[in-house]
């Protein structure tokens, strides 16, 4: 096994078992800091596996905003697009507000896209050190102490839901590391998910977002699959996506 293999499987191991620790400054390049988050289950047995698939249902008429809120919330719960720091240009977006516009009626909405959490994920195919990964549970996730931000996932990801960090970094989240010079995208606010809560765009949105285990047959996001449909942003490249829009 190759020391980089070795040193990703560590790290995986650490992540999806949430040993309880407690968070760290360390370097991962000259000038580059970036704390280190152990996150604590509930019990110790509460290990990741793939009995659970967490996803999240959009509805699309229900939005209050077009995404807005959403957009707050994240960016509230995480830190992330610091007009202070950055450029427009360069602001750091897990989530955006995009506007579809149908070409023979004109009809318009607008809805949140964010990282879908595929099946299939193509940003952890192309990873050169195993920076991106998913979870047994289907959330994908991006390992900051291996990124090297060489932005192969961001050229991967056909719903362009990950950007490079160039923004100054001050006032992290200890839940939500970061690090310039790292990607980053919506990691469905896994630790609100580890501890049984719900991700922070979904208690924004309560009306028109629902997330569960799509796994479970009697949970409120497949029972609303069930009865009304929902339908995945690409779903001719069939990658089996956890995010699920209704309306579109």
């Amino acid at each position: 096994m190759s020391k980089i293999s070795h040193t990703a499987d560590q790290y995986r191991r650490k992540f999806l078992t949430g040993i309880a620790g407690a968070a760290a400054a360390i370097t991962i390049a000259p000038g580059v800091l970036l704390r280190q988050v152990e996150a604590a289950p509930k019990a110790a047995d509460a290990a990741v596996t793939d009995s659970v698939r967490w996803g999240m249902l959009v509805i699309t008429s229900k939005l209050t905003d077009g995404g807005d809120k959403v957009v707050q919330a994240c960016k509230k719960e995480h830190g992330w697009g610091d007009e202070k720091h950055s450029s427009t240009e360069q602001q750091t977006q897990w989530v955006r507000k995009v506007k579809v516009t149908e070409k023979l009626t004109k009809h318009s909405f607008e809805l949140p896209v964010m990282c879908q959490h595929c099946e299939t994920a193509p940003c952890e195919d192309v990873c050169p050190t195993g920076a991106s990964f998913k979870r047994a549970d289907g959330i994908v996730l991006v390992d900051k102490h291996l990124c090297i931000g060489c932005r192969y996932c961001m050229m991967a990801c056909p719903y362009k839901a990950r950007s490079l960090v160039h923004e100054a970094l001050q006032d992290q989240k200890a839940y939500s590391p970061r690090g310039m010079g790292t990607v980053e995208s919506c990691n469905m606010c896994v630790h609100r998910v580890d501890e049984g809560k719900k991700p922070a765009c979904v208690e924004a949105e309560p009306q028109a977002m629902i997330f569960g285990d799509l796994n479970d047959a009697d949970s409120d996001i497949s029972k609303t699959l069930q009865k009304f449909g929902g339908k995945q942003i690409r779903a001719d490249l069939g990658l089996n996506t956890g995010v699920r829009y209704h309306g579109i």
